[in-house]
């Protein structure tokens, strides 16, 4: 994977937008648009622009967990399963 072929100018973007987005549809890579030669935004596919942002969130709940268990705010299975199964009991 070569990235600057994923490097497109806005001029580029203005002139050939149906090209770039079929592009971006069928390699699923992301191109970044530039103006005046600095990186101004990114171009990406639904698809994987929903699998990033899945994945985010992912890490996020990792790292809470993480942060959970060196605060020592744990319980065993055991004891979730129990309290589970004592609600369910008393809501029947």
């Amino acid at each position: 994977m070569n990235i600057t072929n994923d490097i497109k100018p806005v001029t580029y973007l203005k002139s050939k937008a149906a090209l770039l987005l079929n592009q971006i549809n069928e390699t699923h890579r992301p191109v970044i648009i530039t103006q005046n030669g600095e990186p101004r935004a990114v171009l990406q596919d639904p698809e994987s622009y929903e699998n990033m942002r899945n994945a985010i969130g992912l890490l996020k709940l990792i790292s809470q967990g993480e942060n959970d268990v060196r605060d020592g705010k744990v319980r065993s299975q055991e004891d979730v399963f129990t309290n589970l199964e004592n609600s369910l009991k008393d809501n029947l």
